[in-house]
């Protein structure tokens, strides 16, 4: 797997996930030195290559001449993500996010705004790929990502786990006006089709952002951004 960018390789040398290597473009300057400096310090192999070498193995032409590799994304457990300890806790569940672009930038919100991890079902769903990585900014090798095969037996053990399941759709209660409990699970549905019939139905309730412009709905990452931090500032 590689991770592409500045941003992104710092935080990746951060955590005690295996790098087999880093490349980084000749006569680095600026971070990359400060990369090749982590690097070197914590016995990672790195070459220096031209920027034509790191063109052809960058996957989106972003690398701003630095690229990791290291092995493919390791995904947590369910019960990981579950069992923590706090008496505050929030988990986000993705509903069908297909949009590579749309998971990494729900993945660094989640992470920035201290989730205990984010649930994406092992079907209709983008997963975490090299370009989720670069696009979360580093966040998703720091906050658990379990994959699962059902998202609604998912639902099942968070609320056997004490976790009460709000829906992010347009025609639900103003989150403004919504008391949170302690735990809480916010499921935010796919570009297109929203959270799902059954999903919805599994869910304990529905929340929605009051929408006063023309325009009826927000992109998925920008609705959750803001739904996220409005339940972390209330429990």
């Amino acid at each position: 797997m590689k991770t592409e960018g500045r941003n992104a390789v710092s935080e990746l040398l951060k955590t005690d996930k295996r790098i087999e290597k880093i490349m980084i473009v000749k006569n680095p300057q600026g971070s990359l030195n400060a990369i090749f400096a982590e690097a070197r310090k914590q016995g990672v192999r790195v070459q220096f290559v031209d920027k034509r070498v790191l063109d052809r193995e960058s996957e989106e032409g972003r690398h701003q001449g630095v690229i990791a590799f290291t092995a493919e994304y390791k995904y947590a457990d369910l019960d990981d993500v579950i069992s923590n300890k706090r008496s505050n806790s929030l988990i986000v569940l993705c509903d069908c996010i297909e949009d590579v672009h749309n998971l990494g930038s729900i993945i660094r919100v989640a992470e920035c705004a201290g989730a205990d991890g984010v649930i994406i079902p092992a079907n209709n769903s983008a997963s975490v790929t090299d370009a989720v990585v670069r696009i979360s900014a580093g966040a998703a090798e720091h906050v658990k990502v379990a994959k699962v095969n059902s998202l609604n037996r998912a639902i099942e053990q968070l609320k056997k786990a004490g976790y009460w399941l709000y829906a992010l759709e347009a025609d639900g209660k103003n989150i403004y006006e919504t008391d949170f409990p302690t735990k809480v699970a916010l499921v935010v549905g796919g570009e297109d089709s929203g959270v799902r019939r059954l999903t919805r139905e599994n869910c304990d309730f529905c929340v929605s952002l009051p929408l006063r412009g023309k325009v009826n709905s927000l992109n998925a990452s920008v609705a959750l951004g803001i739904a996220v931090y409005e339940v972390m500032r209330r429990v």
